[in-house]
C-alpha cells in the first residue's frame, strides 16, 4: 500500500553479550510472558510520513550495498568448494593475453600461463577448464581457471572411463607439456580389469573424446608398476630399453638403449625422456648402448 512501518528487534538470549540486540529471558519475560532463548522481541518506532530524497538515496545505496557484498560471499564460498574441479565455461572476452570466462554466476580468467599454446579462444567458445585458485579481492571473487592443467587432463579421463570413476582403475601420476604431450600412469584395483585398455577404450573411443576436448594433444597412457625400473621402462614408451641402472641416493637412474631407439627415448628436444622423468621422479639420463661397457 505504500505505507512504511519500523521495528527494533532483539533476540532473547541466556546471556546478552550486546545490549543493543539481544536481550536477557529474565527481561523479555517482563513483556511477553511465554518467551524463551531465540525468539525475537520487536518494539515499534516512530515513522514520518515523508523521508527526504537524500536520505532516501543514501538507504538504497546501502541496502545495495549489503546485498551486493553477501552475493559476492555467496559466490566466493560456491567457487572456492570447487577449487581443484572442473567446470564447463563460455568465451566472453578476449582481453590483451588474458581470457574471460563465463562460469555461470561468475567470470573466471585465464591468464596466460594457464592457456594452452597455439589455443585461439573466440568470443561464444564453449571450453572445459579446471577451476584452480579461487581468492578474494576488492572487487569480488577473482576465479582462474585453467586449459594447461594436469589435473584437467585425469578429470576429462573421469568422465569418459566408467572404471575410473567406480575405483577399478587409478591414476597414478599425470605429466604435460600443454598442447604437446602427456603422460599418464594408471594402475588396475581389480585383477580382471586393464588399466590402459579401459583408457583407451574400443577403437580408441575414450580417448579420442578427451582428444578432442584438447585440440589432440598427444598422451601416452603408461602402465603404473611398483617396481621402479620397470615404471621407468614403461614411462620410456613408445622407445624399447635394453637396461637401467639405478642410483637410489641421488634418485638418477641411467637408461641404456640401442642406437636405433635412442631419438625416440629422447624425443623431440628431449621431451619423451623430460616427462618420464617428470612422471616417475627420477632423473633420466638416456645413453646408447654402444657407449656403455
Amino acid at each position: 500500500k505504500g505505507t512504511l512501518s519500523f521495528w527494533k528487534v532483539r533476540r532473547v538470549v541466556e546471556e546478552v553479550a550486546d545490549e543493543e540486540f539481544e536481550i536477557s529471558l529474565k527481561d523479555a519475560k517482563k513483556e511477553k510472558k511465554d518467551a524463551k532463548v531465540e525468539d525475537e522481541i520487536t518494539y515499534p518506532l516512530p515513522t514520518h510520513d515523508e523521508f527526504g530524497r537524500i536520505a532516501a538515496q543514501t538507504a538504497k545505496q546501502v541496502i545495495i550495498q549489503k546485498l551486493k557484498e553477501l552475493e559476492r560471499e555467496i559466490i566466493f564460498n560456491e567457487f572456492k568448494s570447487e577449487e581443484g574441479m572442473m567446470a564447463n565455461g563460455i568465451v566472453q572476452q578476449v582481453d590483451g593475453g588474458n581470457v574471460i570466462i563465463d562460469l555461470g554466476r561468475a567470470n573466471g580468467i585465464m591468464f596466460p600461463s594457464e592457456q594452452v599454446p597455439d589455443e585461439h579462444y573466440r568470443i561464444g567458445q564453449r571450453l572445459k577448464v579446471l577451476i584452480f585458485r579461487v581468492e578474494e579481492s576488492s572487487r569480488g571473487p577473482q576465479i582462474l581457471v585453467s586449459r594447461a592443467s594436469e589435473e584437467l587432463i585425469r578429470h576429462l579421463f573421469i568422465i569418459e572411463v566408467p572404471e575410473i570413476e567406480a575405483g577399478t582403475v587409478q591414476i597414478m601420476g599425470i605429466s604435460r607439456e600443454a598442447g604437446v604431450r602427456s603422460k599418464m600412469a594408471v594402475r588396475a584395483l581389480q585383477e580382471s580389469v586393464d588399466p590402459v585398455g579401459s583408457c583407451v577404450g574400443q577403437r580408441g573411443t575414450r580417448v579420442q573424446a578427451v582428444l578432442s576436448e584438447i585440440n589432440n594433444e598427444k598422451i601416452d597412457i603408461i602402465l603404473w608398476d611398483e617396481d621402479i625400473e620397470q615404471f621407468i621402462i614403461n614411462a620410456l614408451s613408445p622407445a624399447k630399453v635394453k637396461r637401467v641402472k639405478l642410483n637410489k641416493n641421488s634418485q638418477e637412474v641411467m637408461v641404456v638403449v640401442d642406437p636405433d631407439q635412442l631419438s625416440l627415448a629422447i624425443g623431440k628436444g628431449g621431451q619423451n625422456v623430460r616427462l618420464a622423468s617428470k612422471l616417475t621422479g627420477w632423473r633420466i639420463d638416456v645413453v646408447e648402448a654402444t657407449k656403455v661397457s
